[in-house]
C-alpha cells in the first residue's frame, strides 16, 4: 500500500500563513509516502516567492515530486517569461521538469504543461508525449501508473467549460496504451474525481482523474483550502479530501473506487 499527498496552487505570495502552517501539521500526521505538488507554487514567478516555496517543501515529511504551473512562468516580465520562463523555478525549485518517483508498487511522472505563449491554457509536445511512452511504458503491468500535470485532461462536471491542456487526447491515448490508471492536477482551485472516460469518448481504458483544489492560497473558489490524501492497495483506490474549516485541516469528504473487470468503479 501506498499513500500520496496531493497538493496543489501554493501561490506563494498570495497565500494564507495560518493555512501553510497548518498544512504541513496535517501532512506530518498523513504520513505519506510521498507528496505530489501539481504546479502554480508561486502567484507571480518572483524569486522572494519561489524562496518562499522551497521554504515549505522543505518542510515536507516525505519526498517531494512537484511540476510548475501556469504562474510559475512571469505574466508581465516579457522578456523573461519568453526567454527564460522557468528559470527560477528551475534555480530554486528543480531542474527537473520531468520528475519520475518508481518503486515496486507505484510509479508517478510529472509532465511540464507550463508554457509562455498560451501561458493560461498550458501545452504539452509531442516529445514530452513520446516521453510519457518512454518512461511509463516498460514498467510491469502489476505497477500502479500515476501521471501528474498542472493543467487538466477534463474540465469539471457541471461547471462552465474550460479549456483542457493542449493535444491532452493524444497524451491520454499514449496514457491509455501504458496502461496509466491515475491523472492528477489542478489550475482551477476546484477538488473533484471521475473517469477520463466522461469527456474523453475515445478513450477506452477506465483511467482515474483526481483534481486537487488550492491548498494554501487565499484565491479560494467554490470550497476553502483543500488538499487530497490518495491511497493505492492494489485493486482499490481511497480518496480523502482534507479541507481547512478556520483552525485545522480535517475530514471534507472522502470516496473509494474499486478496479473489477479493468474498470473503475466508485463505491462510495
Amino acid at each position: 500500500m501506498r499513500t500520496i499527498a496531493h497538493v496543489s496552487d501554493l501561490h506563494f505570495g498570495r497565500e494564507d500563513p495560518r493555512v501553510v502552517e497548518a498544512v504541513l501539521e496535517d501532512l506530518a500526521a498523513a504520513r505519506p509516502d510521498l507528496v505530489v505538488v501539481s504546479g502554480d507554487l508561486t502567484q507571480r514567478a518572483r524569486r522572494r516567492q519561489f524562496q518562499a516555496a522551497r521554504a515549505f517543501l522543505d518542510r515536507f515529511p516525505a519526498p517531494v515530486l512537484v511540476v510548475p504551473g501556469n504562474h510559475d512562468i512571469p505574466l508581465f516580465d516579457l522578456a523573461r517569461r519568453f526567454f527564460r520562463p522557468l528559470g527560477r523555478y528551475r534555480s530554486l525549485v528543480t531542474a527537473d521538469l520531468a520528475p519520475l518517483f518508481h518503486d515496486d508498487e507505484v510509479a508517478v511522472l510529472g509532465v511540464n504543461t507550463a508554457r509562455s505563449n498560451v501561458w493560461k491554457s498550458g501545452r504539452l509536445s509531442h516529445d514530452q508525449i513520446d516521453g510519457i511512452r518512454a518512461r511509463l511504458s516498460p514498467l510491469p503491468p502489476r505497477v500502479f501508473k500515476v501521471l501528474v500535470t498542472h493543467h487538466p485532461f477534463v474540465p469539471p462536471p457541471g461547471t462552465r467549460a474550460h479549456r483542457v491542456v493542449g493535444r491532452g487526447l493524444q497524451a491520454l491515448q499514449v496514457a491509455e496504451a501504458c496502461g496509466v490508471d491515475l491523472l492528477l492536477a489542478g489550475h482551477l482551485h476546484v477538488g473533484w474525481s471521475g473517469d477520463v472516460r466522461a469527456h474523453h469518448l475515445t478513450i477506452r481504458r477506465s483511467i482515474l482523474v483526481v483534481q486537487a483544489g488550492t491548498a494554501t492560497s487565499l484565491r479560494v473558489r467554490s470550497e476553502p483550502n483543500t488538499y487530497n490524501v490518495i491511497t493505492v492497495d492494489g485493486p482499490a483506490l481511497g480518496l480523502a479530501v482534507r479541507g481547512w474549516d478556520g483552525a485545522r485541516f480535517a475530514p471534507l469528504s472522502a470516496v473509494r473506487y474499486v478496479k473489477r473487470d479493468e474498470e473503475w468503479i466508485r463505491e462510495a
